[in-house]
């Protein structure tokens, strides 16, 4: 069973944790900025869109600051915060804290999953072969496409340079929406079962998913880190779709043409830098989380 974490006890004063909560809200802001606009005037876009559509969370949530755990805030008990759930009175009179044994506790086989996930990843090395041609194999001889939006070089270009690589997808959520044809040709059958053991720094969506654990894990992660994670899946979602087989020029995405040596030069150099990115905070969050154990 998952034991809460007991990290060294940190003390904000009023003035000290507002001044990051309101950072943090200010930031929040600016990233979803574009979001809540779209939103507003009922219009939506296919790259920055999936961070709230697949992800589910909505921006109000990415606003709302948390100083992790064993952070204790000086004269929160008399703030709209003190109705927050998971939220416990800290040790000195007016005080709160987030309350990581009850949040443990009430989630102990989500935060097994999230550790796992966060900590095998990370000490796994990084592949760096598979130029994003899931997104490709999304569409492979597809009697339709999932989006509205026009193949670069069209059907039959598009099943060729599926047919001319080695598909060595690694993720679940990425391989599961495959075609039937393209299934087979993957080198790998990932399974929801063995995501765990299969999960792989240089994966794009894995990179992106630091973002869902981050939020997972909610109260007990720092507001900072959880926006982190939004940019880097931001970040990564962008070089996701500029690889992809659709023609997003109308949306100003300028193509990594996977197909040619340059273009998989050029994913490459952007893939690995995110496997950095992702793996310095998969030990950010694990170190903000569960400071007794080694991260590597």
């Amino acid at each position: 069973m998952l034991s809460p974490a007991s990290p060294a006890d940190t003390a904000l004063s009023r003035a000290e944790w507002r001044a990051r909560e309101d950072a943090h809200q200010a930031r929040a802001d600016e990233l979803t900025a574009a979001r809540r606009d779209r939103a507003a005037r009922g219009r939506t876009h296919p790259v920055d869109d999936f961070l709230y559509t697949y992800y589910s969370y909505k921006p109000a949530l990415l606003r709302r600051w948390h100083p992790g755990a064993g952070v204790e805030l000086a004269e929160a008990a008399s703030t709209p915060r003190s109705a927050w759930r998971w939220y416990a009175p800290g040790g000195a009179p007016g005080s709160l804290r987030v309350d990581v044994a009850g949040f443990t506790t009430a989630k102990t086989d989500l935060l097994t999953l999230c550790e796992r996930m966060l900590r095998l990843t990370a000490a796994r090395p990084g592949q760096f072969g598979c130029f994003g041609l899931h997104e490709w194999a999304m569409v492979y001889r597809a009697p339709e496409l999932r989006h509205a939006v026009p193949l670069r070089l069209g059907q039959r270009g598009t099943d060729d340079v599926v047919e001319s690589h080695d598909l060595r997808c690694t993720h679940i959520d990425a391989f599961r929406f495959f075609t039937d044809d393209a299934v087979p040709r993957n080198r790998f059958t990932p399974t929801r079962a063995d995501q765990p053991m299969r999960e792989q720094p240089g994966c794009l969506h894995a990179g992106m998913d630091v973002y869902k654990w981050a939020m997972k894990l909610g109260p007990i992660v720092p507001g900072e880190l959880m926006l982190d994670a939004f940019e880097l899946a931001r970040d990564i979602r962008a070089l996701d779709m500029a690889a992809s087989p659709y023609d997003l020029a109308d949306w100003g995405v300028v193509p990594v043409p996977i197909e040619t040596a340059d273009g998989k030069a050029e994913y490459v150099r952007q893939q690995r830098g995110f496997a950095e990115r992702a793996n310095a905070l998969r030990r950010a969050i694990l170190e903000a989380w569960r400071p007794d154990q080694p991260t590597g």
